[in-house]
């Protein structure tokens, strides 16, 4: 079986790292599997991207194009990445002339195909969805509900003026998607949101997780990883990673300083300290309830992999996530995760037995699980309960499974 899988990039941000890693679970299960991308960041054998200078170059300045002109046009609070997908591209042509029997679309954004690309694709498709960009308008995430009722004149938020680019890029895919495509989404919520779409509501749908080498993601000594990393060997490590979350309020990096300014007021909170990778240290001094060190942007495995195992435990209080992939890697470590109850966070964590899940954004119950963790009685039990749990739910072996059988059921 021959399958191409369509990303914008193979390893560069979240979802591209989840598809990579779906391919090569597939791989693994001996799937003729390729990998086809704008952007590639690795020597890997089995992914193409444009490789003639000037296709490198149009791949390059296809995105900035249309973000500085027609996304502009639109004025809206939601800061979040939105896409019009309007520029056509060669990438189908090569679809429908290649020898895949099964067409595999992951994050297509950043126009590496128009919405009307999509319609013409003639071979069976699989589209896994890493946000919520393929059933909404030009937003990725979105806290309205125009993607339930559809983008009328009438729903517009508040919070929008301007050209109403995300009821434009809506209508676009009302009229070329006509033939439903099998979706997948990593997480039980993002399934919700597609069936609940006015969009998608009676396209085929499958939940499957994304799968991690736990071979590669795995425990390693604490006390050897804090030396590497010159962290305190003495005190419990928090864990907070995300890329620009001062900038991004998805993250949540405002709730988890309120709720540790919480925990400091609390008579039984013991010292502890908070370790921050994906961002660099503030240039002007800032105040904190606890010490706070800065680990940078992670760009490499081995290094976020021991950043895992030198703390003790992640704190990811987003505001909208599907199924973040620190969750899953920081898991298969053998860290207990603590979240609020929003997206695919609780199709990962066990409630009390692989973490703790808070009710949504209140902080308070954000700062019951981290004294519930730091109170648990048997943290070694803990951390083998959490392992276990990542090599059952995301083995590579399992998820490709699940995936033959989509492939199979197409054909």
């Amino acid at each position: 079986m021959n399958v191409i899988h369509l990303s914008f990039s193979d390893i560069i941000g979240g979802a591209a790292r989840s598809s990579y890693r779906i391919h090569h679970s597939l791989l693994k299960a001996e799937v003729n599997s390729r990998m086809w991308v704008n952007k590639s960041r690795t020597d890997d054998q089995t992914v193409e991207k444009p490789v003639g200078r000037i296709e490198r170059i149009i791949a390059e300045l296809r995105s900035p194009l249309i973000n500085n002109s027609l996304v502009k046009t639109l004025k809206t609070k939601n800061k979040i990445i939105h896409s019009p997908s309007v520029l056509s591209s060669r990438w189908v042509e090569l679809i429908n002339e290649s020898d895949a029997d099964i067409v595999h679309l992951h994050w297509i954004q950043n126009e590496m195909l128009s919405i009307s690309d999509i319609s013409k694709i003639k071979k069976p498709i699989v589209w896994t969805l890493h946000d919520m960009w393929a059933f909404c308008g030009a937003e990725h995430y979105t806290e309205d509900h125009r993607w339930r009722d559809g983008y009328l004149d009438n729903n517009r938020p508040a919070y929008e003026s301007g050209f109403d680019l995300n009821r434009w890029t809506w209508k676009r895919k009302e009229k070329h998607w006509k033939t439903p495509i099998q979706i997948v989404t990593p997480s039980k919520w993002l399934a919700e949101c597609v069936s609940k779409s006015m969009l998608m509501h009676n396209w085929p749908l499958k939940v499957i997780s994304y799968p991690i080498d736990t071979d590669f993601w795995k425990p390693i000594s604490k006390k050897i990883m804090r030396e590497q990393l010159d962290l305190p060997k003495d005190v419990p490590l928090l864990l907070f990673g995300a890329f620009d979350s001062e900038k991004d309020q998805r993250k949540g990096y405002d709730l988890l300083l309120s709720t540790l300014e919480h925990l400091k007021a609390n008579s039984k909170f013991q010292d502890v300290e908070l370790v921050v990778f994906g961002q660099n240290k503030p240039e002007l001094p800032t105040k904190h309830a606890i010490p706070i060190h800065y680990m940078g942007k992670i760009h490499d495995d081995e290094s976020l992999r021991a950043i895992y195992n030198s703390c003790d435990v992640i704190l990811i209080p987003s505001r909208q996530d599907n199924l973040p992939n620190i969750a899953v890697e920081a898991h298969a470590c053998g860290i207990p995760v603590i979240s609020f109850n929003v997206g695919g966070l609780p199709d990962i964590i066990e409630h009390r037995r692989t973490g703790y899940i808070a009710k949504a954004f209140e902080i308070e119950d954000l700062a019951n699980g981290i004294l519930w963790f730091l109170n648990h009685p048997d943290k070694e039990h803990l951390n083998k309960d959490v392992r276990e749990k990542a090599v059952l739910k995301f083995s590579q072996k399992k998820v490709a499974e699940e995936y033959l059988n989509i492939y199979q059921n197409l054909l």
